[in-house]
């Protein structure tokens, strides 16, 4: 099954059980020696874009926001096996949705949500439909949806995990924040745990 490096704020590592590599959001954290197939960048925010950490295989995929939303609508991806559909992300001061998007990634038969940066979103009512095994899903509370708001999306998705990131602003993780993310199905992941997921 693909296994997960939580490196930390809002940036992670997946790896297939073939050995297809996607990044997420690179910035802080370790792990960004191993060569990428795909990169995502849900927005352009510097503690989300660090593209250039990363060594690249020589056909590697990078999608962006700016790809993302290209042709005014939220487009979907097919690379090497790996589906990757862009959501809705911002609604909120600091990110707008015409500049930010989140993503869905199936891998393994898992479908995993990747928040970015955003605050609730219209569309996150459809996603209980989506069945999501794994909803990662930002908390600051300062730019963007804090604890409660967060916990109330976990209710509206319905995945079979939740885990809170972005916890704290120029920080890995703080687990004391996670604590306090209240939900039934709430998993917590320190940064720099690789769980393999189930």
């Amino acid at each position: 099954m693909a296994k997960l490096l939580y490196q930390g704020h809002g940036s992670f590592r997946l790896t297939s059980n073939d050995g297809v590599v996607i990044f997420v959001d690179p910035y802080i954290g370790t792990g960004y020696d191993v060569p990428a197939d795909i990169i995502l960048v849900t927005h352009q925010h510097d503690d989300h874009n660090q593209v250039g950490l990363i060594t690249q295989k020589p056909d590697c995929t990078v999608i962006s926001n700016f790809e993302a939303l290209e042709g005014g609508g939220h487009n979907s991806f097919t690379v090497k096996g790996i589906g990757i559909e862009a959501v809705e992300a911002g609604y909120n001061k600091n990110h707008s949705p015409e500049d930010a998007v989140g993503y869905i990634v199936t891998v393994d038969g898992l479908k995993l949500y990747f928040s970015g940066d955003t605050s609730k979103t219209p569309q996150m009512s459809t996603f209980a439909d989506k069945k999501l095994d794994y909803a990662f899903l930002c908390a600051d509370g300062f730019y963007n949806m804090g604890l409660e708001e967060a916990a109330e999306c976990a209710a509206l998705i319905g995945a079979r995990y939740n885990v809170p990131v972005h916890l704290k602003p120029g920080e890995l993780f703080d687990r004391e924040l996670a604590e306090k993310f209240i939900s039934p199905n709430r998993l917590i992941i320190e940064a720099g745990e690789e769980p393999v997921l189930q």
